[in-house]
């Protein structure tokens, strides 16, 4: 291996690093806020690249009719419950915002020209169908269980998981797809070619993180998400509503994955169940931040980027479980370190 091919190899790792970390934040927070280890967070990556791809070639996303019928019976559930609890003002909201949504969205949907709409409307159109399914998944899914263990959470997450990779395959079919790149500017670097979509990835996740470390520091849904991941029973007791906690945490682990797919689109071929490995490397970087840390996540993520990256070079038949691996090491680590603390009641 010569300096040139380091180069290239350390930016494709970096590149997918960049990937990864977004995707080991999400699993960090959703399991930080809500005890859930979001084993589906990948399947979002999946679903916003191809629900993109179906846009550009102008057909209506089958996406759609998910997020049209979760939300149908999520303003179900919600305007029986504020029946039962005798706040019918609240109907109206719940129909509008759960039923009416997905609705207008889709009326939006069969009346625009899609295949010839400009690139950033197309990816806006992606992702407001896609992210959507966040909030409508906890609130049908796990809201329900939510005071259930950590154990029994996980065990729905690979039920979760399976049932959008079939979904994926109904939706989307078996063959693969890219999009077009954001752009094909092209960059010197010394000795090294840099391409625009790989720099439009780099500075979209740093600018996803910078974003993420403000919402959280500033704003009162954020502190409101950090005060339920340090203690959850405290929160409650501070009227922040664990159900509400859920549903802003799923809409972020959402967009992250949707936006994830349509950055990496133009990159890598997708396929229906494209999702699961890419969501898998992200939560191997999220144990070795041990699903808590998100500065020590986002490097995990990096290493496991540049770890793929030159073990494709190297040993290209097992770079995946040369990853995974790494995994392993952690495990005990954190095993030999860390005190056992009781599940909180």
């Amino acid at each position: 291996m010569d300096f040139q091919i380091a180069l290239l190899l350390a930016q494709d790792g970096i590149t997918n690093g960049a990937i990864y970390a977004l995707l080991a934040l999400a699993l960090v927070l959703v399991f930080a806020v809500t005890r859930v280890i979001f084993i589906p967070q990948g399947e979002f990556v999946a679903y916003g690249a191809l629900t993109l791809v179906m846009i550009q070639a102008g057909t209506v996303p089958a996406t759609l009719w998910l997020l049209v019928g979760a939300g149908v019976l999520a303003a179900a559930l919600d305007a029986r419950h504020a029946l039962a609890s005798g706040q019918k003002g609240r109907i109206a909201n719940v129909l509008a915002w759960n039923a009416g949504y997905p609705l207008v969205l889709a009326g939006l949907l069969y009346a625009l020209p899609l295949a010839t709409l400009p690139l950033a409307v197309q990816v806006l159109l992606a992702l407001l169908v896609v992210v959507p399914l966040g909030p409508l998944m906890y609130r049908l899914i796990y809201q329900p269980v939510a005071a259930a263990s950590v154990l029994i959470l996980l065990i729905i997450s690979v039920a979760v998981h399976v049932g959008m990779v079939g979904l994926g395959l109904l939706f989307f079919g078996a063959e693969g797809s890219r999009t077009p790149a954001f752009s094909e500017a092209r960059f010197e670097l010394g000795p090294m070619m840099v391409t625009g979509q790989t720099l439009w990835v780099v500075v979209a996740s740093i600018v996803l993180i910078v974003a993420l470390y403000q919402f959280f520091g500033r704003t009162i849904y954020g502190k409101a998400l950090r005060a339920t991941a340090m203690n959850r029973n405290g929160a409650r007791l501070m009227g922040i509503s664990p159900a509400l906690a859920g549903r802003l945490t799923f809409l972020l682990a959402a967009a992250i994955g949707a936006l994830s797919g349509v950055l990496i689109a133009p990159i890598t071929t997708i396929y229906y169940d494209t999702g699961f490995l890419i969501g898998l490397k992200g939560f191997v970087a999220a144990i070795v931040g041990g699903l808590a840390s998100y500065p020590i996540a986002a490097a995990g993520a990096l290493l496991v980027g540049l770890l793929e990256a030159f073990s494709s070079f190297w040993a290209s038949a097992y770079k995946e479980v040369i990853v995974f691996t790494l995994i392993i090491p952690v495990l005990l680590w954190r095993s030999l370190t860390s005190h056992h603390v009781e599940e909180e009641e």
